[in-house]
């Protein structure tokens, strides 16, 4: 099959292929939603916002939180307000198509807490850097902010010519990661960028994959190998303009990994 992408690569497509774990059909296949979810509630969408929530340093525990989902359990709303925004982000990308509109509504949902008004659903106008997550060194150098509107166009435009392809799940799982990827390195917005990364990572699978996506358990999966999922972005380089992508199959495996992961719990 041929691509026509403008900012994804599928250099690494077919080593990615040999690499994956063959039965990621199988375990996709296999899930299901968990038997605590409810019409109103969704067990796995609570663990996703949460967990996605302490990659970012958010202070609550996860079975706390999915305690306060189930059974209403009252904490300080200061621990719960950015992880409640995330769960309602998750929500509306589960009731609506993965659009560019619809993306920046997700992430003003998701910043209600973290971001003032005129900030949320808004690319960035400043410079970005990213700090390393133990040390606080300085990590990675994101593009310059008047490339930021060029390259998400970019990244739409090879959004909208994945979704109207004929991909088998392999590829699915493959640009679901490269776009979780090249989101973070674009680093987009002023805060809420990892959030959104894993977030649109979801609902592309979503996308081309159906609602049982949403089952997958992939943040928790990055929170608990959170030092390797930080370092597997860090591989490419520290300024954008000198990424080098060839380096980005360790982290493009992760995300098969969760599912293989949990099949075998």
């Amino acid at each position: 099959m041929s691509f026509k992408l403008k900012i994804i690569s599928t250099n690494l497509l077919e080593e990615y292929n040999s690499q994956v774990d063959k039965n990621l059909t199988f375990n996709f296949d296999s899930l299901s939603n968990s038997e605590l979810s409810t019409h109103n509630f969704n067990f796995y969408t609570s663990v996703s916002a949460i967990a996605s929530s302490k990659i970012e340093g958010e202070t609550l525990d996860i079975d706390s939180y999915v305690k306060h989902k189930i059974l209403n359990i009252e904490y300080q709303p200061n621990l719960l307000e950015k992880p409640n925004d995330l769960y309602n982000a998750y929500v509306f990308a589960q009731n609506n198509n993965l659009t560019s509109e619809n993306f920046l509504i997700a992430h003003r949902i998701l910043t209600k807490h973290l971001l003032p008004d005129n900030k949320q659903g808004i690319y960035r106008k400043c410079n970005m850097v990213i700090l390393e997550h133990n040390t606080g060194k300085i990590q990675y150098e994101a593009p310059p902010p008047n490339e930021v509107e060029k390259l998400m166009k970019l990244l739409w435009e090879d959004i909208e010519e994945l979704k109207i392809k004929n991909l088998n799940v392999i590829e699915v799982f493959y640009f679901a990661s490269y776009i979780h990827l090249v989101l973070v390195n674009i680093h987009p917005f002023e805060d809420g960028n990892g959030r959104s990364a894993r977030l649109i990572e979801k609902w592309f699978l979503s996308e081309k994959l159906g609602k049982k996506a949403w089952f997958i358990q992939s943040e928790l999966y990055y929170y608990k190998n959170v030092n390797d999922y930080y370092k597997n972005l860090n591989r490419l380089g520290m300024f954008y303009e000198q990424l080098d992508y060839s380096k980005a199959l360790p982290f493009l495996l992760m995300l098969p990994n969760a599912i293989k992961v949990k099949s075998e719990e």
